[in-house]
């Protein structure tokens, strides 16, 4: 709730965000109860679990938080590498997957080798849903993805879109888009982006991380049904329009 604030989101899933609907310390106030109520279930781990548990729950906690701030730090940056946008989405998005994988495999009493594969199964599936997403509101239908199409370019997110058309076409790609009306400016940046082949090239870049969580999820060794049902997880992110 508190990241719909920071990027002044209108819409989640077709809905209207809470900080629009009621008010932005309604929203700040439920995502502080929601943080207290996930507390509260850490009160039923295992204590000889609990350790593990805290540690990794509050890294990630924190985590999140610095790769949100790299987010709206970097929308008043031009020059953003490759590298920083994948440590940026990595901290907001892919650790609290990777978290939430071997969270659960730390409370099952599963080996520290597995809990670790669990970590990179999350931790590779939470980037991929990351450039996926960021590919949906740049080139995604709003009839279906239920947001604002052309979002980040508005906010002058670094999407990897941004960076892969700046590194072909260099830092002034844009420049002459900074005076255009809104709807005007995201269809001249849509239309660059193609022609840098930024579509096709975070497609490639989805799969490689998808790619890399099936490996980790293969080396888990599950039986064929658990197996099968976190492919399907998998699938559902690489192939989603929403």
């Amino acid at each position: 709730m508190h990241d719909d604030i920071m990027d002044k989101a209108p819409l989640r899933r077709g809905s209207e965000t809470v900080h629009m609907k009621f008010s932005e310390n309604t929203s700040i106030l439920s995502g502080d109860v929601m943080f207290s109520l996930s507390l509260h279930a850490l009160e039923e781990v295992d204590p000889g679990n609990l350790p593990s548990v805290l540690r990794l729950f509050n890294t990630t906690a924190r985590e999140v938080c610095e790769g949100q701030h790299l987010d709206m730090e970097f929308e008043t940056t031009d020059d953003v590498s490759l590298d920083q946008y994948i440590e940026m989405i990595q901290k907001k998005t892919s650790v609290l997957l990777a978290a939430s994988c071997s969270l659960g495999a730390i409370c099952a009493g599963v080996e520290k080798d597995k809990v670790e594969l669990w970590y990179e199964f999350g931790l590779n599936l939470g980037l991929a849903f990351q450039i996926q997403d960021d590919y949906l509101d740049t080139f995604g239908d709003s009839n279906f993805t239920g947001k604002q199409v052309g979002g980040d370019i508005l906010s002058d997110k670094k999407t990897f879109l941004y960076i892969h058309t700046t590194t072909n076409f260099g830092v002034d790609a844009f420049v002459n888009t900074e005076n255009m009306q809104d709807a005007d400016k995201v269809q001249s940046v849509i239309s660059t982006m193609r022609e840098a082949g930024a579509d096709s090239a975070a497609k490639n870049l989805m799969n490689a991380y998808s790619s890399k969580a099936l490996d980790a999820l293969r080396a888990l060794a599950l039986e064929e049904s658990h197996h099968i049902m976190f492919e399907d997880l998998l699938s559902s992110v690489t192939d989603r329009i929403t």
